[in-house]
């Protein structure tokens, strides 16, 4: 997570700062045009779970596999 977000600020450094941000709001405002408030909101907010959750999940191997035996007992399917 550490080393995406530092690839991450150190790309922004390198690029413009106002092109990127303006590809991101012709974006949002392309969701709100086409879905509306409400549903662009949901939008945003289930991939902001979806990234810190896989962030969290897959920054450790042994965090995953806790995960996964939880679902999915070690003796059924693995």
């Amino acid at each position: 997570m550490e080393r995406f977000l530092s690839r991450l600020f150190e790309k922004l450094r390198n690029t413009r700062a106002g092109v990127v941000f303006a590809v991101v709001f012709f974006v949002i405002g392309l969701l709100l045009c086409i879905f509306g408030l409400i549903k662009t909101l949901f939008i945003l907010f289930m991939t902001a779970v979806g990234f810190f959750v896989g962030s969290f999940l897959f920054s450790d191997t042994s965090k995953f596999k806790k995960f996964l035996d939880k679902i999915l007992p070690p003796g059924r399917f693995r």
